[in-house]
């Protein structure tokens, strides 16, 4: 008993100087649905999420600096759902996960094609959390295809 309050007090006073934050919700960016995942750009202008707003699972892009979605072209698909964006640097790369194949998948997009890669073809069990380099030619993320949740990384 005495070891449990010498461990709150010592918690609780190591919060003394604690500053609660407040989240800025921006108005036009949320919507009523599931808004998750987000993932800045790495110069901080590029805003990538996955949402539900359209009624199914898709991934927007918010330029920050002209305050507006940008469009997506070849991204989302209608019978599957995409998830988990990840932002190259410079926001010309996301890297997310897909069900197109019918099991989850990580892709690569790039902006100035406007296409998808597939990153996983050979990869079995299930994907999630992919992240993308500076310079989008390695992304990583995590896999269960060793039996147990482990870390795999592709260089295209």
């Amino acid at each position: 008993m005495l070891r449990l309050a010498l461990f709150l007090l010592l918690l609780l006073s190591g919060c003394s100087n604690s500053v609660l934050l407040q989240p800025q919700i921006i108005g036009g960016l949320n919507s009523t649905t599931a808004d998750q995942y987000p993932s800045y750009s790495g110069d901080g202008r590029y805003l990538a999420f996955a949402s539900d707003r359209d009624g199914t699972r898709s991934i927007y892009l918010y330029d920050q600096q002209q305050r507006r979605f940008l469009n997506l072209p070849n991204l989302n698909r209608r019978n599957s759902s995409q998830d988990q964006p990840s932002l190259s640097a410079d926001g010309r790369f996301i890297a997310y996960v897909t069900t197109e194949r019918g099991r989850t998948d990580v892709m690569l997009y790039d902006r100035t094609t406007e296409r998808s890669e597939l990153i996983t073809a050979n990869i079995r069990g299930v994907v999630a959390h992919p992240t993308v380099s500076r310079d989008g030619r390695k992304i990583a993320f995590a896999t269960t295809q060793l039996g147990q949740w482990h870390i795999a990384i592709v260089e295209r």
